[in-house]
């Protein structure tokens, strides 16, 4: 967490034992990862159903736990533990079964999550026998599988109708939340958006932080609720956010939305007004710019003919160039300028993404997050 848009991590680091021991760490493929667990937990003769339906469970838990940053916000050095008792079974160095490296292949980068949220479902499960629990049930899952159900069927009974499923998110290396610069007066754009949204949601538990408005701009009302946010919990209080302020506001917010857990309330996007704007080019500035050059660059991650940008609110030539590509997708007159036409354009392609999975994406090998104007405070 704050990462908007959840990804594939190549590699996951995991911790052979409880989190406080001194057990080794590894670091292996998340796809091996994912294969290991399965071979551990379930049985290479279910159907493939039921194989599926557990095998995305291990995937989304594994990815909340690197979305949520939930060890790396504590200060560990892994993203996973091995523990059963908080997390799930990996066995170093152990073989997998044929049919569960089928599977996974096909879908480790498919994962759960519920309708309107971002963030991967935290979705925990049990074999259902001698331990039961309130998420997956995996004999149970056989069981369903037996009578003609499919995988999402079977998922949706223990973790209700209002999941959906995310196919062939991007896979890169792992990206610290953290925006690799402190962050104080003056500074703009999303990681600063991202601030101030964990500090209002923080601060409804903790009314003495000051809420702030949601704009992208570090100004004195933010640096005041930084400072109250730092001597409540007795970091430095210099109303700068550095590395050590970022990872306690992540793991607060993540804490207080239970975005670790099964039921949370649930993280969706920024409280941004994505109003077309009249016009945006070339030497344009601000807010607007910032928001064009975020969908620009996710829009990047499924199309290879738009460059990627900066999210600086700059619109230089970089920008330009996107735009444009983006409007040669688009069928669009090629101008490089944004009106309301390019604007409404590059929106609503996210919006389709994400509220209609069943188009066809040939284009996009990927799913673009919703850019609603909503919050998750």
């Amino acid at each position: 967490m704050p990462e908007v848009l959840p990804y594939i991590p190549e590699n996951i680091t995991v911790h052979l034992g409880p989190p406080d021991s001194a057990a080794a760490n590894v670091r292996v493929p998340f796809v091996d990862y994912v294969k290991n667990v399965a071979s551990s937990e379930i049985y290479p003769t279910w159907d493939d159903s039921a194989l599926t339906a557990n095998i995305l469970a291990i995937i989304s838990f594994a990815l909340n736990r690197v979305y949520t940053e939930f060890y790396r916000s504590r200060g560990y050095d892994f993203d996973i533990t091995s523990s059963t008792a908080i997390d799930q079974k990996f066995i170093n160095g152990r073989n997998y079964f044929d049919s569960v490296s089928r599977i996974t292949d096909s879908i480790f980068n498919d994962y759960i999550r519920r309708m309107g949220f971002v963030e991967p479902l935290a979705a925990k499960f049990c074999n259902g026998t001698t331990v039961t629990c309130e998420g997956l049930s995996q004999w149970g899952s056989q069981a369903l599988a037996q009578q003609g159900l499919n995988s999402l069927q079977i998922l949706r009974r223990y973790y209700g109708n209002n999941i959906e499923l995310v196919n062939d998110a991007p896979v890169r290396g792992y990206t610290p939340s953290y925006p690799g610069t402190p962050l104080r007066r003056g500074s703009q754009g999303p990681s600063v958006v991202q601030a101030q949204v964990m500090l209002n949601r923080i601060g409804q538990n903790y009314p003495a932080i000051q809420r702030v408005a949601t704009d992208g701009i570090f100004g004195q009302q933010t640096e005041n609720a930084v400072r109250r946010f730092q001597e409540i919990f007795n970091l430095t209080p210099d109303g700068i956010i550095g590395q050590a302020t970022w990872y306690q506001l992540v793991r607060l917010y993540v804490g207080v939305t239970n975005l670790a857990e099964l039921e949370s309330q649930g993280q969706t996007f920024y409280a941004i007004n994505w109003q077309a704007p009249n016009s945006l080019q070339s030497g344009s500035r601000g807010q607007k710019v910032s928001q064009l050059q975020y969908m620009l660059r996710v829009m990047s991650e499924y199309v290879p003919s738009i460059p990627p940008v900066a999210v600086d609110g700059i619109f230089g030539p970089r920008t330009q160039e996107a735009v444009i590509a983006f409007q040669r997708f688009e069928g669009l007159p090629q101008d490089g300028i944004v009106g309301p036409q390019t604007w409404n354009a590059l929106y609503n392609r996210a919006i389709t993404l994400i509220r209609e999975p069943e188009l066809p994406l040939s284009q996009f090998p990927g799913e673009v997050l919703s850019l609603g104007d909503t919050d998750f405070s």
